[in-house]
This record gives C-alpha cells, structure tokens and sequence, in this order.
C-alpha cells in the first residue's frame, strides 16, 4: 500500500521508538517500586523482631537477642531521656527503665520506610508504649531509626524517639 504524501518514512519508526521508550519507563518505575516495597517489607520485619525481643527483655536471652539489631557504635537520642553513644550504654538504659516495665507496640500503618542509596533505609512511625502489668498503653511517640545493610546483616545506626506524651488507652 502506498505511503501518503504527508507522511514521513521515518516517522512509525520514531514513534515505536517513543512508545518503547515510554514502556521501558514504565517498566523501571515499576521495577523500582518493587524494589521500594521490597525494602519496606524487609524493614518492617527487622521492626518487628527488634521490637519482639525487646518486649521480652526481662529474659536476659531476649535481651541479647534485641542488642543484636544495633551497630555496637549506635546512637540513640531520646527527647526525656537524653543521649547514649554505644549499644552498652542503650542497653543498659533498656534494662534499667522498660525490661518488664513496659512494651511497644507499632501504630499499625505509621511505618514509613526511605531507601538510602548505597548504605541502608531510614525508618520512620509511631509506636505506644503499654504498662507490662497491666497492659495499659499510656504513652506514644514518635520514632527514625537509621538502618544498615553490611554483609547481608541489617542493623540500626541511629534512634531518634520524640514526642513522648500521655494518651488514653
């Protein structure tokens, strides 16, 4: 079939390049966002395996066991309580003020998790905190922890935990 005039006979071959130029764009985003839920799938596991072994921590096994999601140099910055500079030093506030004094518990949807480019993700939420005897979740804040991945081991580097206030039950 003849071409018409006004057409020109590079142009279908422009426009499957376009369209395979589109797709591929698709393509990758789609890629990159698996990618992304991938990483927040694997950070909201690590989450709660930190968190399920701190809620045991009066066992000292789970409390060993919590210590070792942290990089021995981890910082944690707590707005009431202060700073440490170590997992010894974070630890030993651990065991001192929440071992079999209270839980945590994540708000369920409040996990937000941020790919960092060649070192790890940065996470961030709400977390309430329960009264061990009697269950009562009392407290809430905010918290950003820094993850890395090295050698295929997750740990975290930085915690910041703010926000602490009262709340009903």
């Amino acid at each position: 079939m003849p071409r018409p005039s006004h057409a020109h006979p590079c142009r279908g071959k422009a426009m499957r390049i376009v369209a395979g130029t589109v797709l591929a764009g698709f393509a990758m985003a789609a890629a990159a966002q698996a990618t992304v839920d991938d990483l927040a799938s694997t950070i909201a596991a690590q989450d709660a395996a930190v968190f399920d072994a701190f809620n045991r921590c009066a066992d000292p096994a789970q409390l060993e066991a919590h210590a070792g999601h942290f990089d021995p140099d981890v910082e944690f910055y707590h707005d009431t309580g202060g700073v440490t500079w170590t997992r010894d030093d974070m630890l030993a506030n651990t065991r001192r003020f929440a071992c079999g004094n209270f839980t945590r518990e994540l708000v369920p949807g409040s996990l937000k998790v941020h790919p960092v480019q060649g070192f790890g993700a940065i996470s961030q939420g709400e977390h309430r905190f329960c009264q061990t005897a009697s269950g009562a979740c009392e407290g809430i804040a905010g918290f950003t922890m820094v993850w890395r991945l090295r050698d295929g081991e997750w740990r975290v580097t930085r915690v910041l935990s703010y926000g602490h206030r009262a709340v009903a039950d």
